[in-house]
């Protein structure tokens, strides 16, 4: 199934600090403890009988039978009028066949995002639209693991421009409420927002964008936050931007409220980047390492931090490639001390893998 060589993991030991700096920190290349990110899973979704030409922007959630669900948007071409959201369902070595479960005219679907309730139901976000300027959000429910969905929604009805998450899940917050990361790429500037829902989804109310300083961020700006609560009321996010590095803003009163987004100095090419927050308080980073703008998207590297996102110790590339390879768009859950991602791998199938961190 798997015809292509596999590249050795490297664990690199990089201390990388967050600072309003306008050039990244030296980063350390001493090594550091071996087995902090042990990878237990290696595969694929879906081999090369497939029933699209290309496929992107991976989404996943372990459902309450302790399967995933995977899904992704593939047609001829991303932005192709063929372009919908497809889903499989399963685990390593035995997935499902890939299904279209959204697909609601003839213009390109994009970027799902799978998010399970407290109530055990399965939600699938995705956007329509052909300019992104304009795209809608909509929705799918499940109430059986993904067998069956209900009927398409709009998110906001009658939204131009993208409401709910536009990349990444969907964070339940300490106090119940949903925080959806949000953005928007009009006219080719690009602003981040948080989407804010206290009755579970059922309604939604749009924060300010974040305040930028577009001289630190040239370029388009800001897009695709990733988001964490670290305790009860504080909520971070980390952020894809123009600038050659990941940047960040923190709030203190559940999302209602940001700071300034500042950079900080983890090197992206402009791609997206994914975090979740384990059980032990440990974040866990996915994201493509090259600093340049629009840049190299490999290799697609995992980050480890203990103290909240200050510093990023451990950082361990799961897969390198060689050069004009794609590994991009990643997605990452975590169960106990487990993790499970996925990410676009060559345009041309989903890679799944898991690794148990320490």
């Amino acid at each position: 199934m798997k015809n292509y060589t596999r590249q050795t993991s490297i664990l690199l030991a990089l201390t990388i600090a967050f600072a309003c700096k306008q050039q990244p920190a030296k980063q350390e290349t001493v090594q550091t403890k071996q087995d902090s990110i042990i990878m237990v899973s290696d595969d694929f979704v879906f081999g090369d009988n497939r029933p699209f030409p290309q496929c992107h922007a991976s989404t996943l959630v372990r459902a309450d039978d302790g399967t995933f669900l995977v899904a992704w948007f593939g047609g001829t071409h991303e932005k192709h009028d063929d372009v919908g959201i497809w889903l499989s369902k399963g685990k390593p070595g035995r997935w499902s066949v890939p299904i279209e479960v959204a697909k609601l005219r003839e213009e390109p679907h994009w970027n799902p995002v799978l998010q399970k309730t407290s109530a055990g139901s399965i939600i699938l976000y995705f956007k329509v639209g052909k300019p992104i300027d304009v795209w809608e959000t909509w929705y799918i429910v499940s109430g059986d693991n993904g067998a069956t969905w209900s009927q398409a929604k709009e998110l906001v009805r009658g939204d131009k421009g993208g409401r709910g998450p536009v990349r990444n899940k969907v964070l339940a917050l300490s106090n119940g409420t949903w925080l959806a990361p949000a953005s928007n790429e009009l006219k080719g500037v690009w602003n981040a927002f948080v989407d804010r829902s206290e009755d579970e989804g059922k309604t939604w109310q749009a924060t300010p964008y974040l305040t930028l300083n577009r001289d630190s961020v040239p370029g388009e700006g800001i897009i695709q936050p990733t988001l964490w609560e670290s305790a009860p009321g504080k909520v971070h996010m980390l952020l894809r931007s123009s600038a050659g590095v990941i940047c960040r803003s923190d709030s203190e009163d559940y999302g209602k409220t940001w700071s300034p987004v500042y950079k900080t100095n983890l090197p992206n090419p402009n791609s997206g980047i994914d975090l979740t927050r384990l059980d032990d308080g440990k974040l866990v980073l996915i994201f493509n390492r090259d600093g340049k703008n629009w840049g190299a998207r490999r290799p697609v590297s995992m980050a480890i931090s203990d103290d909240n996102g200050k510093t990023w110790p451990v950082v361990k590339d799961i897969e390198v490639g060689e050069e004009g390879d794609e590994f991009s768009y990643p997605a990452i859950i975590h169960f106990h001390d487990t993790v499970a991602l996925t990410y676009t791998w060559k345009r041309q199938r989903i890679a799944f893998k898991m690794a148990r961190i320490e």
